[in-house]
C-alpha cells in the first residue's frame, strides 16, 4: 500500500507499492518500477556531491486522477476505474488478508503491467536532484533528506505490508549495499539509523 509522506512542495503525497502482484511504485501520478528506483539510487550513491547531483529517469505519468483510478475502491472490489482498476481486475486483492504481502517476484508481471499503464500514461523524463541546500527534488516534488531516506527504506522493507516471507529481490539488496558503500553524502547513513 502507498503511504503518505510529507513533501516540502506539495504537502503530503502518496508513495509506494499499490498491488502485491506487481513491483511498480507510484508517486502521486508518476509510476515506475522498484528495480528502476533502486537502480537510480545505486547510480546516485556513486556520484560525488561537490556539485549538484542530478539524474534523469524515464517514468510513466498519468495527469488525470480519474485515469489513475480509485485504489481503495479497487482493493475492496467496488470500483474498477482507470489504471488501478484495470490492474486489480487482473490481480485482485487476496481473499485472505494474511496473504497481503508484497511479492518479491513482482517483476514477472512487468509485461502485463506496462501494457495496462500504456492505455492511460505517457512516458516522460523525471529528474532526481540533490541540491546544496539539503533538499531532494524528485520530479515536481521536493523532500527534505530525512523523508527522501524514508522513501528508500520503504522500498527496502517492501512497503506496507512488507516483502512476502521477508524475502527481498536481489536489486533491493544491491541497492542497500551500494548505498552503504557510496560516496554521496545525501545517501550516507540511510540504513545506519537502526531502521532495517
Amino acid at each position: 500500500m502507498p503511504l503518505s509522506f510529507p513533501s516540502i512542495s506539495h504537502g503530503n503525497i502518496a508513495f509506494g507499492f499499490f498491488n502485491i502482484a506487481s513491483d511498480m511504485l507510484l508517486m502521486e501520478g508518476y509510476f515506475f518500477f522498484a528495480d528502476q528506483f533502486c537502480g537510480w539510487m545505486r547510480v546516485l550513491a556513486q556520484q560525488e556531491d561537490d556539485a549538484n547531483t542530478r539524474l534523469n529517469c524515464r517514468v510513466f505519468h498519468i495527469s488525470d486522477p480519474r485515469d489513475v483510478g480509485n485504489l481503495m475502491g479497487a482493493i475492496h472490489g467496488q470500483e474498477f476505474t482507470g489504471f488501478l482498476g484495470n490492474l486489480y481486475t487482473l490481480f485482485p486483492f487476496p481473499k485472505d488478508p494474511r496473504d497481503f504481502k508484497q511479492n518479491p517476484e513482482g517483476g514477472l508481471t512487468r509485461e502485463i503491467v506496462v501494457k495496462e499503464i500504456q492505455k492511460f500514461a505517457v512516458e516522460k523524463l523525471m529528474c532526481i536532484e540533490f541540491s546544496k541546500d539539503g533538499k531532494v527534488h524528485m520530479g515536481p516534488y521536493v523532500f527534505d533528506r530525512k523523508v527522501f531516506c524514508d522513501l528508500i527504506r520503504y522500498v527496502w522493507q517492501g512497503g506496507y505490508p512488507r516483502w512476502k516471507e521477508e524475502i527481498r529481490p536481489a536489486y533491493v539488496v544491491e541497492m542497500k549495499e551500494q548505498l552503504q558503500a557510496g560516496n554521496n553524502r545525501f545517501l550516507k547513513g540511510v540504513f545506519s539509523s537502526g531502521k532495517n
